[in-house]
């Protein structure tokens, strides 16, 4: 009776949304017996506003010690492009992210902008418990034939997203959410790297700005994990990302695929 109870609930909620510009169907998991270890996949309808809504690019860098990651962020930045830009003409604010990367744009419109912002009160945090991920990237993550060491690769945003007028710049979470409060936004639509790193831990990224209130998104194909083969579960690449994305969906927020966002 519970499993059909919840989803009776979703469908509520994708009943009751708001009507907006921006369709999507989100996924996310439930444990419909509490305790069992089984979760189900379920997906719900959301219509939103898209001058109540926000893509937050987290740390698509230029560069990573990490050739692999680099390699992949690349491909993830040429994809994202062009629904980036599709989402600035439907209304949607556009928030750069690329952490450590402030001085190279200190004299951009964009980041002036974003400091700027007027102060909100900052709510208390939500207490959210979850489990420890999937995955064990204690090794850094790098899956190169020969690990490098870490060092600070990255001087600016990954030049294939273009940052227009309108935009913000910003690696600081505060900032961040003060700029989406007095500007009436509520969601955020969360892409970038990596998934189980700066994607979840990030003070403008998905557990702080869900422990704020503000309703988060992952899209699912616009993210990579920093995972290494070589440790637990000793899985591929790919199928470590997608234990992280499924690990996202059930305790910190939906997901969705970009060809939603186009």
């Amino acid at each position: 009776m519970r499993y059909f109870f919840i989803l009776a609930s979703i469908a509520a909620v994708s009943a009751d949304a708001p009507k907006g510009g921006l369709p999507l169907t989100l996924r996310t998991r439930f444990e419909a017996f509490k305790g069992s270890g089984e979760w189900r996949e379920a997906s719900l309808k959301l219509d939103l506003d898209p001058k109540k809504t926000a893509v937050v690019i987290c740390d698509m860098w230029d560069d990573h010690w990490c050739k692999s990651a680099s390699t992949r962020c690349d491909g993830l930045a040429r994809k994202a492009a062009p629904i980036i830009e599709s989402l600035r003409k439907k209304g949607v604010l556009i928030v750069h992210c690329p952490s450590d990367c402030m001085d190279f744009y200190k004299d951009a419109p964009q980041r002036k902008a974003a400091r700027k912002v007027p102060k909100a009160a900052i709510p208390p945090d939500r207490k959210i418990d979850a489990p420890p991920l999937p995955i064990d990237d204690s090794d850094g993550g790098c899956d190169d034939a020969e690990a490098p060491k870490f060092r600070k690769a990255w001087t600016r945003q990954h030049a294939a997203i273009k940052i227009a007028d309108g935009d913000l710049i910003s690696d600081h979470g505060l900032e961040v959410y003060q700029n989406l409060k007095t500007r009436g936004i509520d969601t955020i639509l969360v892409m970038g790297v990596h998934t189980n790193m700066c994607v979840l831990n990030r003070s403008f990224a998905i557990k702080q700005m869900t422990r704020w209130g503000v309703k988060c998104v992952l899209v699912r194909d616009l993210t990579d994990a920093m995972y290494n083969p070589k440790k637990r579960p000793f899985v591929t690449h790919d199928e470590g990302t997608q234990l992280v994305i499924g690990h996202i969906e059930k305790y910190w927020c939906p997901t969705v695929s970009s060809g939603d966002l186009k």
